[in-house]
C-alpha cells in the first residue's frame, strides 16, 4: 500500500499561514465537521457565540493545513501534548512536524517547521489600561521601553510582548518560564534577537527571533530553536493549496 505523500519544508524556512477567524454559517459548518468530539466539547464551553465560532474556525483551519503537510485528511490529524500543554504531531515516517498557533481578535497565525521547535504570537494593538511591562518585562526591557518617545511606546510594547510570548511558546515550558528571566531586543536599531536567558549562556546563539508581517493594527513574532542556523519566513496562502 502506497504511503500518503507529505510536504517537505526544509531547514531554510518556516512556513507561516494567516487567516480570518470570521466565517459565514456554511463555512462554519464545514470547519465544525473537521473537529474531534473533544474539540467540539471545548467549543461548546464558550459563553460568547463569537468566541465559539472563532475557535471552530481556528481549529478547523489548523487541521486542514496540517493535513496538507501530513498527507492526511483533516479529521485524521491526531495531536499529542507535552507536560505543559504544547501540542505536536508527527509526519507519517515518525519525524516531528513542529507547529504553533496564535490568534487575537479576528486574526489567526500559524507557524510550521519540520526542523525546529518554534513559537508564534500575534496580538491586536490596543491601548494599555495597566502597567503590564512593569509587571512582566525584565529590568533591561523596562528601561528600553521607558526611553522610547511617548508616541512610540505602544508599538515598542507590543514588539517586546509578542517576541517574549513567542519565545515562551517555543521554549515549551509554559508559565514555568518567568517572563523576566530573559531579554529580547525590540528597538528600531537592533535586529530581533534573544539577548539573555537565565541559566543558559548559549541561548542567544541557539534561538532566533523573526518579526512577523501583520496588518497595521497587529504585531507579531516567530521564535525558533535553530542552533545558529539562519532561517526566514515563507508566507503561505490558500493559493498554495492549503
Amino acid at each position: 500500500m502506497q504511503q500518503p505523500s507529505f510536504e517537505v519544508i526544509g531547514p531554510d524556512v518556516i512556513d507561516v499561514w494567516t487567516w480570518s477567524l470570521d466565517a459565514t454559517p456554511s463555512q462554519l459548518d464545514g470547519f465544525a465537521a473537521l473537529l474531534s468530539v473533544e474539540e467540539l466539547t471545548r467549543a461548546a464551553r464558550f459563553v460568547r457565540e463569537r468566541d465559539r465560532q472563532r475557535f471552530i474556525v481556528g481549529r478547523g483551519r489548523l487541521r486542514s493545513i496540517l493535513g496538507q503537510y501530513l498527507g492526511l485528511s483533516p479529521q485524521k490529524v491526531s495531536f499529542t501534548y507535552n507536560d505543559y500543554g504544547k501540542p505536536s504531531v508527527a509526519l507519517p515516517d515518525g519525524a516531528p512536524l513542529y507547529f504553533n498557533l496564535s490568534h487575537s481578535a479576528d486574526l489567526a497565525a500559524l507557524a510550521i517547521s519540520d526542523h525546529y521547535e518554534l513559537g508564534i504570537d500575534v496580538e491586536e494593538i490596543r491601548f494599555l489600561k495597566e502597567d503590564i511591562a512593569g509587571r512582566f518585562f525584565s529590568r533591561k526591557e523596562c528601561l528600553t521601553l521607558r526611553a522610547l518617545p511617548p508616541e512610540a511606546y505602544l508599538d515598542g510594547f507590543y514588539r517586546c510582548w509578542t517576541r517574549k510570548e513567542a519565545f515562551v511558546k517555543a521554549h515549551g515550558e509554559g508559565l514555568s518560564l518567568a517572563l523576566d528571566s530573559f531579554d529580547v531586543t525590540f528597538d528600531w536599531t537592533s535586529e530581533p534577537r534573544l539577548e539573555r536567558l537565565e541559566g543558559d549562556p548559549e541561548a542567544p546563539f541557539n534561538w532566533r527571533i523573526l518579526e512577523l508581517e501583520t496588518p497595521a493594527t497587529f504585531a507579531g513574532a516567530v521564535v525558533a530553536l535553530t542552533k545558529g542556523r539562519p532561517v526566514g519566513l515563507r508566507y503561505r496562502s490558500d493559493e498554495d493549496g492549503g
